[in-house]
Order: structure tokens, then sequence, then C-alpha cells
């Protein structure tokens, strides 16, 4: 489980240089990270991905070639090596800081071997309505690993072990199909997009098949004993068969005998799907709150015609917080990545107060929102953009340390603008000091707001506002923020 007033930093972006010296950094920086006040990492998928060195580590193709096999072009995956990855993990441990690994379970790719088989053909757009007869395909679902010739694991993939494929050697031009597999079904318990939205990508794992679950859970438990993270993000979960993650769970606590954290990644901004599903694996693993960043996404853009009022309607953080992960950017919503959906810069720390001094949810941090981020890449457009990420780390770094210090106790909302809102926080016993937090997406915001502490000074340690602000003898104060801007108030 999470700490309380725990945060989490997702440690890497899309476009971080594949240069092979990420678990070096992060080895590096521990003592850094921990200091500053993360008590978590995301890392990115450290095994091989079918472009080898260069893959992110969604491309999944060998689950157990942690940067230790000379396949795909080379032995170190895009962030290093298996012996840096374990080394970075040992380092965060022993400064605090618990790790999550990243498991791409939905689908692999790059396979070794094609294999012959008869399918059924669907459309992209619609999984309901097949779209042909069934006919022969041969597509590359052969997974033996030269490179690792069985260590770790002897589990050898065929076309059986999958359920749907996109490519088809005697079709390759056509990539509007999704295949079939004779014999299969699209898992159940996933999303209705598109009908029925089991098949992402790839090879798509069959979650009906004993060997493939008896595989992935064996897969989890090595994995724990090769890397001791402490849970694990889980991509793409909304086309994996809900019912399969409480069983992984179990199996995976009993053999660690610990308690896992886990973080799933549904994206979908309608919150009564996210609600659904939390139901459905019984509430074993938090989610993204997915409409809270698109509620960050449209403030950013709407500029003071978004009603502030409503920044937290419709998401987890107000509905299920116990289970919400809450983040502002990510890897597939930044810039230029298909899920784009990017909250404007100067909103940023106005979304970051939001997540970090308040009291519900699980905070995640950026990478490219802590340390910036420069990178070119193709639009949709076919042009070629450079895109410059501004690092937000002065003022973060400001608010995970009053996260860490000040933000406890009775929290009081004051969402009574539509373009000023503001809060409080009043301490508890073994943190006393309060708080005030006020934003404003419009001119320069004013509110009267109770912390508790008659004739005490309080100071903006954003340092947007120089000149202190004394309580009246009712621990009331008008607090302040500068037009487009948050200021957080601390005792003096």
């Amino acid at each position: 489980m999470a700490e309380l007033n725990g945060t989490m930093m997702q440690y890497f972006h899309w476009y971080i240089p594949d240069d092979g010296t990420l678990w070096d950094k992060t080895q590096h920086l521990a003592p850094e990270l921990a200091k500053a006040g993360f008590t978590a990492l995301w890392l990115p998928p450290a095994y091989k991905g079918m472009a080898g060195k260069s893959d992110v580590g969604y491309g999944v193709y060998d689950l157990f070639d942690l940067g230790e096999f000379d396949q795909k072009g080379s032995i170190r995956t895009k962030y290093g090596t298996r012996e840096q990855y374990l080394s970075a993990i040992a380092t965060l441990h022993s400064v605090g800081i618990q790790v999550y690994g990243d498991a791409v379970l939905n689908h692999m790719m790059g396979g070794d071997a094609p294999e012959t088989f008869r399918a059924l053909p669907f459309p992209q757009n619609n999984r309901l309505w097949p779209k042909g007869e069934l006919h022969e395909i041969q597509s590359y679902t052969g997974f033996n690993f030269p490179g690792r010739q069985g260590k770790y694991s002897s589990f050898e993939w065929h076309w059986w072990h999958f359920d749907a494929v996109d490519y088809n050697a005697y079709n390759s031009g056509d990539r509007d199909t999704v295949y079939l597999i004779e014999g299969k079904q699209f898992d159940d318990y996933v999303a209705l997009e598109n009908g029925n939205f089991a098949y992402l990508m790839g090879c798509d794992l069959d979650f009906q098949h004993e060997s493939v679950r008896g595989e992935i859970t064996y897969w989890g438990k090595w994995y724990l004993d090769t890397t001791q993270v402490d849970g694990f993000r889980l991509d793409a979960i909304k086309h994996i068969s809900a019912w399969f993650f409480p069983q992984w769970l179990e199996a995976l606590e009993r053999h660690a005998g610990k308690d896992l954290f886990l973080l799933g990644e549904y994206w979908y901004p309608d919150i009564q799907t996210l609600n659904w599903y939390i139901d459905a694996v019984r509430g074993c693993m938090s989610v993204f709150d997915v409409p809270l960043h698109y509620n960050f996404h449209v403030a950013s853009k709407s500029g003071n015609h978004y009603d502030l009022r409503r920044i937290l309607d419709n998401t987890l953080m107000q509905q299920r917080p116990t289970h919400a992960v809450t983040f502002v950017e990510n890897h597939d919503s930044q810039p230029l990545q298909a899920l784009e959906s990017v909250v404007e810069a100067w909103f940023k720390p106005l979304a970051y107060a939001l997540i970090l001094l308040r009291r519900e949810g699980y905070p995640c941090v950026f990478h490219a929102d802590y340390y910036g981020a420069d990178y070119e890449d193709w639009g949709r457009d076919r042009n070629r953009y450079r895109i410059i990420l501004p690092s937000h780390r002065w003022l973060i770094d400001k608010f995970l340390y009053v996260r860490r210090n000040f933000a406890y106790g009775p929290q009081y909302d004051y969402f009574d603008h539509p373009n000023t809102i503001g809060w409080t926080r009043l301490g508890n016993e073994q943190h006393p000091h309060a708080i005030a937090v006020i934003l404003t997406n419009g001119s320069d915001g004013l509110k009267w707001m109770e912390v508790g502490k008659p004739n005490t000074r309080f100071i903006d340690i954003t340092e947007h506002i120089p000149e202190a602000i004394v309580t009246n003898e009712y621990g009331w104060a008008e607090f302040r923020c500068k037009g487009g801007s948050v200021s957080v108030w601390v005792e003096a």
C-alpha cells in the first residue's frame, strides 16, 4: 500500500535517450529523490522489446530478458543492463524508496518464427462482426528466445497461446484487420470500445488458456524474487480479462509473503467505467485518475472560461480517493504521443498543487514535468516537431516539502468561485502546522479561509507573493495569489 502522504514519480518519459544510462542515473540520484520527498518510483519496462535497445518497453518481446541476453540486436535495453537495473533497485530501497515494475502482460511482439493457422478477420473498429470468412494466415507467433536458450523459463510461445493478431504475411499491406485465431474468442470482462477491446496490438495473450495464466503467474513470482520490487504498474488493463488480476495478485502475495501495490492503467475518461473496473477486480488495485487528467487538460486549454469549482467533478479523486492515483501528465499524453492530451505549462503548477497538497489520492509526478524534456518526433500531420517541456521542479519540490511536513489533518474546501478556489489543512497532533492553498485561472485571487490559527503569521512558500499575511483572532485570513497562478501559505 501507498505510504501516508507518499508521492510516486514516473521515472521516465517516452523520449528518454536510448543510451542505456537510465538505471545508473536512477541509482546516482536516489538519495536526492528521497530527500525531495519521493517515496516510490514507477520505473519503465525493464525487459527486452522487439526494437531492442531503442524500445521504450511496450513492444515486449521477452519478459525474462532484463538486459542480459543478446537478443533483438543488443544485450542491454534502452535503459541499461540487468545488473544495472537490480543495483538501482537496491539503492532505491536503501534510501527508503519503493519501486514499482512496469508489467506489460497484454501482448508480445517481434516473434522469432512465422506460423500458419486459420483465423477470422474483423475490422479494427468492429470486433463484433467479421468482415470475411475463416481462412489460413501466417503470422510471427513463434517465440523461442534463441538468445536466452531456456534460462529462467523453458516456455515457448506458439499461435495457440494467443487469441488474435493483426499481421498476415499473405497480405502484409493490410493494417486494418484483426485476425481472431480459429477456436478462440476475444477475452471477456474487457473494455467495450470497438464492441470488444480485448485486442490492442501484436500477439494478444489468451488469458482463457491455462498455460498462459500459468506462465504469467510464474513470471510474476520470478520477477519478484529477482528484483524485489514492491509492486507493479500494469499496462493496458482494459484489454485483459478483469477476473485474472485478483487471482494473479493473490498468488504473488502468497509467494512473496508481503503486500504488493498494484496500479492499473485503464485509459478511459468515464468515471462510471473506472468505478465498474475497481469493483470488477474486487478493489485489488488502484487505477490512474484519467478523468482528472482530462479535467486538467480542458482547464489548461480554456483559461479563465473554465469553472474551477468543477475541477474535481466525476473523478476518482472525488469518488474513490482510496483507489485513485492522480497525475497531471504521462508518457502517453505528452506531446506527439498516441493519447496526446497536453496540460499546458501555465496550468501545471495549479494541477500539481491539486494532487500534491490535498488529502485525496496517491499522486504521481511525471519525469518530464520535474526535469523538463527536449525532443523531436513526427506529428500526426506528418510534419516533424521539436518539443521543449519546461521543468517545474522548483515548485514541485516546494509542494513536496509542504506535503511531507504540513499537509495533514482536517481539510476545508473553498470551491465557491468559478475562477478562484482554495482549501486549508489544519494539521494534526504530529504535524500541528496549518496551510492554505489558493489558485486562480483568472486575475489576482483573494479568498477568506480558516486555518484555525489565531493571530498567526503565514508566508507564501512559492515566493510568488513576498508579503506575509497574519490571521485574525478567529484564525481566518484573506489569502491571495497572483493571476493564473497558485500560492501556498504556511506558518512562518
